[in-house]
């Protein structure tokens, strides 16, 4: 978590910059970092390094295209940076195990045949739930993805009062990871989020104590937001019993959610444990409301 801004702030611009070429000076600069320093936290954080993750993040966008546009496989091999279709091909092809023009003729007739079907259905491990979840809608999205294959994603349907909410969420046993400090990552994308989402977790006792609770309320993302990584840091006390997380959306917008992922941190990690404790007085005060 002490370098989250940095590595949030070198993907905000890396996103942005896909299409043209990027050199390690380029990040350096972005940075402030030495380049083995930043090189480093950004491997250890991101669980891959800063050049491999800008090749997967231009395949990504270049398997969408290949999917949802008839641009010619050389002009998106081009306009993705890569020296030549054959060196597109071949890194694609390790990527997504297929040759950028049999995965489009294959996956573009899958897609075209199942995407009513994936929109807005059930998303295979998870619930939408919240206060209002009738208002909103979760699904599976081939077209708009961080990596792989297939993001989720929450939207606003028919919201009416800006402290309406819903989040696509999981549950599952703390047995593997009680006396551990986790950390729950993931990338993120928005687009007119009105109020705020984020990443959520909670850990809870066997009598539904709330022992340890994020939702990032301190640290809200709003409005349009390209990709990038957010992540969340909790204590699992030797008591708890259930692990709660999911992706929060309060009001009107759309969030996509993509490439999550568990892993158990050092103490030297700080937590983002959102403390519930109440302070008890001595004694009562203003009973006459005049103070």
């Amino acid at each position: 978590m002490k370098y989250e801004w940095v590595i949030q702030k070198t993907i905000h611009w890396i996103e942005s910059h896909l299409h043209e070429q990027i050199s390690v000076n380029d990040i350096d600069h972005i940075t402030g970092f030495s380049k083995y320093h930043f090189h480093r936290i950004f491997q250890n954080s991101v669980g891959m390094s800063v050049s491999e993750y800008i090749r997967m993040r231009r395949l990504a966008n270049a398997a969408s295209t290949l999917l949802y546009t008839n641009e010619r496989i050389i002009d998106i091999a081009v306009y993705y940076q890569f020296e030549s279709q054959e060196s597109f091909t071949r890194a694609f092809k390790k990527q997504y195990k297929l040759p950028p023009g049999r995965y489009r003729s294959v996956m573009k007739n899958i897609s075209e045949n199942k995407e009513e079907e994936i929109m807005g259905e059930k998303v295979k491990g998870w619930i939408l739930s919240g206060s209002h979840p009738f208002n909103y809608e979760i699904g599976t999205d081939r077209r708009n993805i961080h990596q792989g294959k297939a993001s989720g994603y929450l939207k606003s349907k028919t919201v009416q009062e800006p402290g309406e909410f819903a989040t696509m969420m999981q549950e599952f046993k703390a047995d593997k990871f009680r006396g551990e400090r986790i950390m729950l990552s993931g990338f993120i994308q928005t687009k007119n989020v009105q109020q705020f989402t984020g990443l959520w977790m909670r850990i809870d006792s066997a009598s539904d104590e709330i022992l340890q609770f994020d939702n990032m309320n301190n640290r809200p993302i709003i409005g349009t937001n390209n990709w990038n990584r957010y992540s969340i840091v909790l204590d699992v006390p030797e008591n708890s019993a259930i692990i709660s997380f999911g992706i929060l959306l309060t009001g009107k917008g759309e969030v996509w959610l993509d490439g999550l992922s568990f892993e158990v941190v050092d103490k030297n990690t700080p937590t983002t444990n959102f403390s519930v404790e109440t302070i008890l007085l001595d004694e009562p005060t203003n009973l006459s409301f005049e103070e």
